[in-house]
């Protein structure tokens, strides 16, 4: 048995010859016994997409026939029966993933797509020296080739290659489509939304509705992109997203699927630590572990650490952050601190929908892997109680916000920061608070928009703070309520207090502080603090006047 781990492997056979394997070829019989004309499966990234649609080319292709042969070889598709095995390499198969679909702007991605299309057409080199085709399709097909196809041309090209291999094979195509939603994604962040999502609704509808050339398809993806009527008129669209049941096994490893690794891995003692770090994520009615951090955890002599952050891009995170006030700062702090946030989904999201509706982005941080179902509403369709999944997403939140929201910093910046909140360094804590302010916040952000200000030092209190202090916000303490504490667990140590005011012009902004500190003084916010034995307390009045600050602090 080999027992290296296939680190960023999604080839099938390499995986199959050269590393350690998890038999997940009964989708395979599944796929067989029962598929739609198209299937869509959405899950978040790194959790094997790309390598089991690999797994099903080298099944069903006939390109792929010889190379094929052996590697199913006493593989639960195998063990199924002939009836199963009598279809390996007997199908046209298309296999094209759109993952490296990424461009910083409209022109270069219609050249990544003018350029992915050439690629796949010399793929089918072959298809013109046979008498099958006739002189419109080699026409089409050498535009294609020299790159002068235009952007309906384009639009329509993978449409014009399944009827070319029909016309050669005299059969439809399986078409395996892995990551169809990344161009999508990526125009969304890079303000080309509309641009791409009219030439992905050619370029999928075409070779889906109604073509006579297809005959079954799977999609993979992270999201699905229903409301933009990409799949809009596809009666026979079936989507398996994190909530369905169908195929809710197939991508990650189970709990069974790990502990058996564990054991052939001579680590079984190391399974209550994956447990912690990688499980907990619920697909369907299944609990799975993230495969791409089990086997870099396996790789890595059983270090846990965040394997999973920075396998994407953070915009959804960002998303979260760029309108945060104080009830999604507090709903994050709760999710951080083990707690469950109860929202209703909505698959069918709409990109432009995320900063208006909370549902939208919740979705959004659920199909993406960065929330999970902790449970379902026994009386209302499509509320759930979502949580976070487990020990290292509960890290990715932090490394990934803090690059959001602090782009071009380190952790450094932020522990200076609070390195002179908790040793009572007015000023250098001000300095320190007014260059983050510079750098990272918005104009609009800052506006006199009090609820900015105590929303962004929560969300950073919360996230950098969680290991030795407990933060609490807006709580009753003495004759009213403080706008954020922070309890130390050691109560040998220091406490926090802070009150913020805005300003409305720069010269008041040290009065503004002064009234912050004469409230907390007032209203004897320190109580709660000797209610906890905690001693020392540092209280903090903080004004803000857009991006500028003023501390004072007794």
């Amino acid at each position: 048995m080999n027992v290296r781990m296939p680190i960023g492997v999604d080839d099938f056979k390499e995986l199959r010859e050269n590393y350690y394997f998890i038999d997940k070829t009964d989708f395979i019989r599944q796929l067989i016994d029962d598929h739609s004309k198209v299937t869509l499966i959405t899950r978040p990234r790194r959790f094997g997409k790309t390598l089991t649609m690999s797994m099903l080319e080298y099944f069903f292709s006939i390109d792929k026939k010889e190379e094929g042969k052996d590697l199913f070889h006493g593989l639960a598709v195998e063990k199924a029966g002939v009836s199963y095995m009598k279809h390996r390499g007997v199908y046209p198969v298309i296999f094209i993933s759109l993952k490296d679909g990424q461009s910083p702007s409209w022109e270069q991605m219609l050249n990544f797509f003018r350029l992915f299309l050439r690629r796949l057409y010399l793929q089918y080199a072959y298809l013109m020296k046979a008498d099958t085709l006739d002189d419109c399709m080699k026409e089409d097909y050498y535009r294609i080739v020299n790159r002068q196809a235009d952007q309906t041309e384009m639009a329509f090209a993978l449409t014009r290659l399944m009827e070319m291999i029909q016309a050669y094979y005299g059969q439809p195509v399986i078409l395996l489509l892995d990551e169809y939603d990344a161009p999508i994604q990526y125009a969304w962040d890079h303000g080309y939304y509309d641009q791409c999502i009219g030439f992905m609704r050619q370029f999928l509808s075409s070779a889906l509705k109604t073509n006579r050339a297809l005959d079954f398809a799977v999609l993979t993806g992270v999201l699905r992109v229903a409301k933009e009527s990409i799949f809009s008129g596809l009666n026979n669209l079936s989507v398996c997203s994190v909530l369905t049941r169908k195929y809710s096994n197939i991508l990650g490893f189970t709990p069974a699927e790990t502990a058996a690794m564990a054991k052939d891995l001579g680590i079984e003692k190391k399974l209550p630590e994956l447990r912690q770090w990688y499980d907990g994520y619920r697909f369907g009615t299944d609990d799975m572990y993230n495969p791409w951090s089990v086997i870099n955890y396996m790789d890595n002599e059983c270090t846990p650490m965040p394997y999973w952050v920075h396998t994407s891009g953070n915009y959804i995170l960002k998303q979260l952050l760029s309108h945060a006030d104080c009830l999604r700062i507090k709903e994050l702090q709760g999710l951080l601190d083990g707690k469950t946030v109860t929202v209703s989904l909505n698959e069918t999201v709409m990109y432009d929908q995320i900063e208006k509706d909370a549902s939208a982005l919740y979705t959004l941080l659920l199909t993406t892997g960065y929330l999970t179902i902790e449970s379902a509403s026994p009386t209302t369709y499509n509320r759930y109680s979502l949580r976070i999944p487990n020990e290292e997403i509960k890290q990715v939140y932090g490394q990934e916000i803090l690059n959001t929201i602090a782009v071009g910093a380190d952790r450094n910046t932020f522990d200076t920061l609070f390195d002179a909140l908790f040793s009572g360094q007015e000023r250098d804590f001000e300095y320190q608070l007014q260059q983050i302010l510079l750098r990272f916040a918005s104009t609009y952000d800052t506006a006199n928009k009090e609820s900015f200000y105590h929303g962004f030092m929560l969300g950073i209190s919360a996230l950098f703070l969680d290991k030795q202090y407990i933060v609490e916000s807006n709580r009753e303490s003495g004759y009213g309520r403080f706008d954020i504490a922070i309890f130390p667990k050691d109560t040998q140590k220091a406490g926090v207090i802070l009150e913020f005011k805005a300003a409305d012009k720069m010269d008041s902004l040290e009065e503004k502080a002064g009234e912050a500190l004469q409230q907390i003084q007032d209203k004897q916010y320190e109580v709660e603090f000797a209610k906890r034995d905690i001693v020392s307390v540092w209280k903090y009045g903080i004004a803000f006047c857009g991006k500028q600050v003023c501390v004072k602090m007794i």
